[in-house]
């Protein structure tokens, strides 16, 4: 297989984690997932916590704001260093630097459009019906239902709220995607096989 780099958006209860993880052990490479917040810290120093505070979410309002990701990062004697801007920056740095270096894939955290100008990346979004989410929470956390409903529902909107600021984007828009897949009605072992199709019938 060719170098190739994966994103991965999802919704909440749709399994796109563990299947961008059981697709990377497949294809013999390595998943970003909240291994990203970790060698954000370590590259600028700044304490992991902070980076997860803002882990896929914004904590000031979003109406009619939005603050598309430029690439530039904040030095340390800046005032905004620790600002939530300059952590998505920070973050998309590494996201950056591993696609230079390796196949991997890379969960959530705008990657899709942070990597939008490769040529080696394949941008997928995984989704499905609220019922079927709500049955795949159910087995991770064993929560009652009503608990899963606002859970799946704020996540979800922490989301798209976090992709509008920093691509401009609505999240859940296929275009801003090269494959969609519902993930309803299949198990894992399925779903591989069908990305992986997809994946040969795109050459790499």
């Amino acid at each position: 297989m060719n170098k190739i780099v994966i994103t991965i958006a999802r919704s909440y209860g749709s399994g796109g984690k563990t299947l961008g993880k059981l697709l990377a052990q497949d294809l013999g490479i390595p998943c970003y997932d909240r291994e990203l917040l970790r060698l954000a810290s370590d590259d600028s120093g700044i304490n992991e916590a902070l980076f997860g505070e803002v882990d896929e979410k914004k904590r000031v309002s979003l109406f009619k704001t939005t603050k598309p990701y430029t690439g530039q990062v904040l030095p340390p004697e800046s005032d905004g260093f620790v600002s939530d801007d300059n952590l998505f920056n920070l973050q998309a740095k590494i996201i950056k630097e591993l696609a230079e270096k390796e196949s991997c894939i890379i969960i959530g955290r705008c990657a899709d459009y942070i990597l939008r100008d490769r040529k080696d990346v394949l941008r997928l979004f995984f989704y499905a019906p609220l019922e079927d989410c709500l049955v795949r929470a159910h087995e991770l956390s064993g929560e009652p239902e009503k608990e899963l409903l606002r859970k799946i529902q704020k996540i979800d909107k922490y989301r798209a709220d976090y992709y509008k600021y920093y691509t401009g984007n609505d999240w859940n828009d296929t275009r801003n995607y090269d494959f969609c897949l519902n993930t309803a009605s299949m198990s894992y072992e399925k779903l591989i096989d069908v990305v992986k199709s997809y994946i040969r019938i795109c050459g790499w």
